[in-house]
């Protein structure tokens, strides 16, 4: 099967596989104060990281256009599948749906756009799966359902660092999250049907590193079946630890680590941990 993958900028896929992955990533846009930022390889994390926290207002985001998937859904591939952030916290799958709307108006091409409910690590494993089971001989359609039934089954998990951008942007009240920081509250949040929200709260970051590693064996099954992606904001020897850890107690069929493009940065913020498996 003749294929591409198409991402947009939530997919953390940088590292995540020896082999070259033919993935198309359409990015997202940052917008902090007046300074706009795309997400993609010529975006400096540290820089935008640096001017976010310095910034007295909230980060917005925008999804890409039906015109950005248009343009990425060209070429001369007969298959193409289309791998999105959640449709809970962000517009783009339904941009990627509507391009595909529009070109299959026109042109005649297999297009399928995953809505994977997760975001970061998540997208980046549902992305190996596609490449997977392609290379198994799956058609199609197999891998349609095949892949849906993954992200049914996928589970998706945050360790927050800093609540400052959540306190800035409302998601936290403002007393109550500044009281949050006061005690060193360290939030562990989970996808649920597609939303982020707060799974538990701990005291202090040593405590919920530990819990996060605990919880993957009270909500997981079949481990040794599974491939466990950790993604990092900036802090690659907190996810190396975490994988040694986590190495410690559960017998995972792979794992792997890739740092947070800009989207995934913005949500997770400096020092973060998304995992999913």
């Amino acid at each position: 099967m003749k294929y591409r993958i198409v991402a947009d900028s939530g997919c953390d896929i940088n590292q995540a596989s020896g082999e070259k992955l033919d993935v198309t990533i359409v990015p997202l846009k940052i917008y902090i104060g007046d300074k706009e930022f795309i997400d993609d390889q010529s975006l400096n994390i540290q820089d935008m990281l640096r001017m976010m926290n310095k910034s007295q207002t909230a980060p917005k985001t925008s999804c890409p256009s039906p015109g950005d998937f248009l343009e990425a859904y060209e070429g001369e591939e007969e298959s193409l599948f289309v791998v999105t952030i959640s449709s809970g916290v962000s517009g783009t799958y339904s941009s990627a749906s509507m391009a595909r709307d529009m070109f299959l108006e026109k042109k005649k091409k297999f297009i399928h756009v995953f809505d994977t409910l997760s975001a970061s690590a998540g997208q980046t494993l549902v992305s190996l799966k596609i490449h997977k089971l392609i290379s198994e001989g799956l058609g199609e359609l197999e891998v349609v359902k095949a892949v849906n039934k993954y992200i049914k089954e996928m589970k998706t998990l945050f360790l927050i660092d800093s609540l400052d951008n959540l306190i800035k942007a409302g998601r936290i009240n403002k007393f109550v999250g500044k009281m949050a920081s006061a005690l060193n509250v360290k939030p562990i949040m989970g996808g649920q049907d597609g939303i982020i929200k707060m799974f538990e709260k701990n005291r202090g970051y040593k405590r919920a590193f530990t819990r996060l590693v605990e919880i993957i064996g009270e909500i997981g099954e079949n481990l040794e079946e599974k491939t466990l992606g950790i993604a990092h904001c900036n802090c690659l020897k907190r996810a190396e630890e975490f994988r040694n850890e986590v190495l410690k107690k559960y017998n995972f069929k792979n794992i792997i680590i890739v740092s947070m493009n800009g989207i995934s940065s913005v949500y997770a913020n400096e020092g973060g941990l998304v995992i999913a498996f």
